[in-house]
């Protein structure tokens, strides 16, 4: 310990056995001794680190907050320097490290996009004249009922939301529709149940794929065309190829290789990962074990926002019961496949949604990104080969494997293969989480979600870091090719309709908001700029400001936009500008309408 400057404060009993609990499930550290590494020190450091954000998580739901002594005694035990720790600990949304008395529940309340026209500031308001301890919260991954809460208790589990259970599968409209295949099981199957699943062919492709053997399985995924459902739209195979490439994994398990599942979809209006978790997580787990069987990885992790309670419990119920099965551990359906499966949870932070930033965030780091190159296929988690996917990406790999590579791209366009997810919500009769073959229109989407309510003003297309469309663009092709050659993109598949009643000022200033509050902080361009994009935005776009101190509107967002593209570290800051600049061109805002006496 004596590398260490621990503080004074000390845990309480309740502290102690949360952070305990945590570091026992891992037994001992090896330690060692040679001549370079005192007793104790760095090996274990590095054993131990990536316990870091469970061991926060325990604290906060053991006494309501993180407080000096508790985060001394995890410190102690995972041999953190606290200053680092600290660092994590206030780096999350779901964290706190001040005391908050004798509260024990906080209601998060989301304010973005559905939930911020739904009336998420009067919700709050009457929350808080009811004596609620409220959170005002970005957007909480349950965008098709707003406005979404989230109930983070003290001692007791935490709640999916504040008022009663909502059977997920009610969020996928199309549910019992004989075409659909990536929701082909929502509502009718139990997702608690390994032997309803197996009745619903689940297991099938695990056995193909064991029957084809690894390297036919990654050609497959080549020649499937299959490209990542998270926003980037990277050619899977070609992940898997270079992961599979690498030495070490199956073959020398001493030199690990890992799939990562990205389930910490925080884009605002995104729910379609929470949606297919709920309703079918057996098929994660089975498409995360063939993609570790592909690639030669010898563990999964599934890296789950925090907001996400009942995903994760389905998740680590179908993984305990894979194992109880055979379908996880050592010698995987008597092959001589071994792979484990672990779930991390997140603790609200949008920019771990960027994968080396998860990754990160799973070591036990803060959450910021990593220049590239080196790219994960080589230098991943833990600095290891690592192939990442989102859970919509890995499910079409089930039907890819079954079927064949050369089937799956018949599907869909000749460069948008399969079939996608999109989150519909808003301002339409039915939101939820629809499936269609590559090729829809954008007015398909809006028809088979019921309709707009009322007129249509604007849609906001891929989320957050996406742009702003029209209803001259009904007939936008919702594929990869489509959306590119229209300047817009498909993002994670968001579909967020704004009627003549929105006040898309408000909206605008809060997406930039937005993007101010989620900057990780580490590169000055997106720091600075999304600081000085959400006080522009003030000025121009609400009553309290003064748009006479902008010039040039148009000119100065270009510039801001052009800096943070050019000079950030990630796709956060690339993108920070897309929404607002769209908005803008589009003629949607009413600039210098405030008490300011700005201009029009």
């Amino acid at each position: 310990m004596a590398d260490l400057l621990i503080g004074s404060d000390q845990a309480n009993d309740t502290e102690r056995v949360a952070v305990d609990g945590i570091v026992e499930g891992y037994g001992p550290a090896r330690v060692e001794e040679h001549a370079r590494m005192v007793r104790g020190g760095g090996q274990r450091r590095h054993e131990r680190r990536h316990l870091l954000l469970p061991a926060l998580h325990a604290l906060q739901h053991s006494e309501g907050w993180i407080s000096p002594g508790g985060l001394n005694y995890a410190c102690e035990q995972l041999q953190v320097p606290p200053a680092e720790a600290y660092g994590v600990a206030t780096f999350y949304e779901m964290f706190r490290t001040d005391d908050p008395g004798h509260v024990d529940d906080v209601v998060h309340v989301c304010v973005d996009g559905p939930c911020q026209v739904a009336g998420a500031a009067q919700t709050i308001e009457a929350l808080k004249a009811e004596g609620k301890h409220v959170h005002a919260s970005p957007c909480l991954g349950q965008c098709e009922r707003p406005v979404a809460q989230f109930i983070q208790g003290r001692r007791r589990p935490d709640n999916v939301e504040a008022d009663a259970f909502v059977d997920p599968a009610e969020s996928v409209p199309q549910k019992g529709d004989p075409g659909l295949r990536l929701l082909r099981r929502a509502g009718r199957i139990d997702p608690t149940s390994l032997e309803s699943y197996i009745g619903a062919g689940g297991y099938k492709a695990l056995a193909k794929a064991f029957e084809r053997g690894a390297s036919d399985v990654v050609e497959q995924v080549v020649t499937s065309g299959l490209m990542g459902r998270g926003g980037a739209a990277f050619p899977t195979g070609i992940k898997w190829r270079g992961v599979a490439a690498e030495p070490g994994g199956q073959a020398d398990p001493s030199q690990p290789k890992y799939v990562v599942v990205n389930a910490d979809e925080s884009e605002p209006g995104t729910f379609k990962d929470r949606v297919l978790i709920e309703t079918d997580p057996f098929a994660v787990i089975e498409a995360t074990t063939i993609a570790g069987f592909a690639t030669g990885a010898t563990k999964g992790w599934i890296y789950i926002r925090g907001e996400y309670p009942l995903a994760t419990e389905r998740l680590e119920n179908a993984i305990a019961e894979a194992h109880k099965a055979g379908f996880l551990g050592d010698g995987i359906a008597r092959s001589s496949f071994n792979f484990e499966i672990e779930v991390r949870r997140g603790a609200g932070a949008y920019i771990c949604g960027e994968e080396t930033a998860l990754f990160n965030s799973i070591e036990g780091f803060r959450g910021e990104p990593r220049q590239k190159p080196p790219f994960p296929t080589t230098n991943g988690l833990f600095d290891r080969p690592t192939a990442i996917n989102n859970p919509e990406t890995l499910v079409n790999v089930l039907d890819i494997v079954l079927d064949g590579g050369d089937e799956f791209a018949k599907i869909g366009t000749e460069t948008s293969s399969g079939s996608k997810l999109f989150c519909l919500s808003g301002a339409v009769n039915k939101p939820g989480v629809y499936e269609v073959d590559f090729g829809a229109t954008l007015g398909d989407m809006l028809e088979l979600a019921g309709g707009v309510v009322g007129d249509l003003s604007a849609v906001l297309l891929g989320g957050a870091a996406g742009s702003f469309v029209t209803a001259d663009q009904l007939d936008l092709p919702l594929t990869f090719e489509g959306v590119r050659a229209a300047e817009v993109s498909l993002g994670s598949g968001v579909v967020m309709v704004f009627n003549t009643d929105a006040d898309l000022n408000a909206a605008v200033v809060r997406l930039a908001e937005f993007f101010r509050n989620e900057s990780c902080g580490q590169c000055v361009p997106c720091r600075v700029g999304t600081q000085r994009q959400h006080e522009i935005a003030v000025d121009l776009f609400t009553p309290s400001g003064n748009a006479a101190r902008v010039a040039n509107p148009a000119q100065t967002f270009d510039d801001l936009d052009r800096v943070m593209k050019d000079a950030s570290i990630c796709g956060l800051g690339h993108t920070a500008s897309t929404a607002l600049r769209s908005a803008l061109d589009l003629g949607l805002l009413s600039i210098g309408d405030n008490e300011q006496g700005g201009r029009e």
